[in-house]
């Protein structure tokens, strides 16, 4: 209630949510004083609009909190034609305005999310676009494209609305076509990527196909990306196709690598070696993640395919994913494409074959009859120890063979400090000569 000058002259509350010690605090001063600055312009309106034969309309003001956010109230003024005083009739819009907020956040937040995905897209659309293979977007249910980026245009189709919503499989040869059908299935079935080799319809180039599953809205879609096996950092020589596809179906592990050892291409029979699932697990990866004891078995490997080109029956470990641990072969060689070396491995499991009294080529000097005829004639001790000695000795002319005479790399894998490798050479008379002792702490 207003009198004649704008004062408060008395309040009630509707309700227990309006704060009591705010509005009691009103009483006796003018109303236009316990409004907020952007408020003060509508006071003025709302007493002229109860003196004016008119309407009424609700206005909002905001009554200052030194506790809290302002209050907001709808006010709606009607004039007392008795005395001139003005009753004003408010409604508290607190909970609106926590609506209001929460949707300016909600769409604050729905801005932002449109701005990651339009970025998403833009960059999805850019690598899409300058890919240098061939990529297309097929539908799942009917295995027609989608989509097709301007490389896949170039060498399919001439334009990319040549090779939309045409059916995947014509696009390649009859013979290949239920190959890609399996193997699109496969995918379909099981989410995993999967990859299969074919031929263009229209000539003799050969593409491995690859396929992953994804879904978009209620739908799903297959991605495809076709690697021509001409390209160079695939396969390094031009390989027959009989040829190629020997390597990919031989039962020992097959692996090509550059020469860091980062591998570039592998045989199923690796892959089993290796208990990976798909081919794209290793590619990439250095071969030393699954073949080798240690670290010196793959340094030694490398050092001699660099200085002699060839290795033959390089005995080692290859530790599966999981692993399980085989004991394999290994023959490799060094080859050269464009200047740059390459490196090709052929694996071989050699877990299952007879284990030989031979160590590192050689028979051992007594037979297990000659060893049992000095039994009452020398001491278990004594035949213990020289038995122990002669096995010593052999692992030791192993271990160097192995390392081309370098003696670190023989303690390393014999796993046995300098020093006392250098005391068992001179134990067992296998120096070359006197320079080659390490010096005081050299080799702990």
């Amino acid at each position: 209630m207003l009198d004649r000058r704008g004062v408060v002259a008395d309040l009630a509350l509707g309700s227990d949510e309006v704060p009591l010690e705010l509005c009691m605090g009103w009483v006796g001063r003018l109303f236009v004083e316990i409004v907020t600055a952007e408020s003060r312009v509508k006071v003025d309106d709302l007493l002229a609009d109860a003196r004016l034969d008119v309407p009424q309309r609700w206005r909002h003001l905001n009554h200052p909190d030194p506790g809290g956010p302002d209050l907001p109230i709808l006010y709606r003024s009607r004039l007392l034609s008795t005395d001139d005083r003005v009753v004003l009739l408010g409604r508290d819009l607190r909970s609106t305005a926590q609506l209001q907020q929460r949707l300016l956040a909600a769409q604050q937040s729905l801005e932002r999310d449109y701005s990651r995905l339009r970025h998403v897209e833009t960059r999805y659309r850019l690598l899409f676009q300058i890919a240098s293979d061939p990529i297309l977007v097929v539908d799942a249910a009917t295995e027609r494209v989608l989509e097709a980026n301007p490389a896949a245009a170039r060498r399919f189709a001439g334009a990319s609305h040549d090779l939309v919503d045409r059916a995947f499989a014509e696009v390649f040869a009859a013979e290949d076509r239920e190959p890609i059908a399996s193997m699109l299935a496969a995918v379909r079935t099981s989410g995993r990527p999967d990859e299969v080799l074919v031929r263009r319809a229209d000539g003799e180039d050969r593409y491995t196909v690859a396929a992953s599953l994804f879904r978009q809205e209620a739908g799903a879609l297959f991605l495809v990306r076709l690697a021509p096996l001409a390209r160079a950092e695939a396969i390094p020589a031009p390989l027959d196709a009989k040829l190629l596809r020997a390597l990919a179906d031989a039962p020992d592990g097959f692996a090509l690598t550059a020469a860091d050892g980062r591998l570039l291409h592998v045989n199923t029979a690796f892959l089993d070696l290796a208990q990976l699932a798909t081919v794209d697990q290793a590619i990439g990866e250095t071969l030393d993640r699954w073949v080798g004891r240690s670290g010196v078995d793959l340094n030694v490997l490398f050092a001699n395919l660099r200085e002699r080109g060839v290795v033959k029956l390089f005995a080692t470990e290859l530790r599966g994913e999981f692993g399980v641990a085989t004991d394999v072969e290994i023959s490799a060689i060094s080859i050269t494409n464009g200047g740059k070396p390459s490196f090709a491995f052929l694996i071989r499991n050699i877990g299952r074959r007879l284990q030989t009294t031979a160590v590192g080529g050689r028979a051992l000097p007594r037979s297990v009859d000659q060893l049992t005829e000095l039994v009452g004639r020398v001491s278990l001790k004594d035949l213990v120890r020289e038995t122990t000695d002669m096995i010593e000795r052999l692992y030791i002319e192993a271990a160097l063979e192995l390392t081309n005479n370098n003696r670190a790399s023989a303690a390393e894998l014999l796993g046995l400090s300098r020093q006392s490798l250098y005391v068992k050479l001179h134990r067992y008379g296998l120096r070359d000569g006197e320079g080659d002792e390490p010096r005081d702490g050299d080799g702990t």
